[in-house]
């Protein structure tokens, strides 16, 4: 049924509903996630290096080397790691 400005009512709230019962499932989820982050920490896991890993098992082998390497590249123009790998070679007297 369509009201006078052309919109079809019924429809438009399905869709609505639809998306409401997603958002709900979604924070159902999200809780769920807390709870699993939660019994990590308590168990001596860091939560912000899970989150890291959970991030880089979602990359694709080439997307992580080129992360890698740009962090690694970042770092040692930022003074944050150590010699970035030229002379290392050299060998001890």
């Amino acid at each position: 049924m369509s009201d006078p400005g052309g919109v079809a009512a019924d429809q438009l709230r399905a869709f609505v509903e639809r998306i409401e019962r997603l958002n709900e499932e979604i924070k159902v989820i999200n809780d769920d996630k807390k709870d699993v982050y939660s019994e990590a920490k308590g168990n001596g896991y860091d939560v912000k290096i899970l989150k890291e890993v959970i991030k880089l098992r979602k990359m694709q082998p080439h997307e992580r080397e080129e992360h890698d390497a740009l962090l690694d590249l970042y770092m040692h123009a930022l003074g944050m790691a150590g010699p970035s790998g030229v002379g290392d070679d050299v060998e001890a007297a």
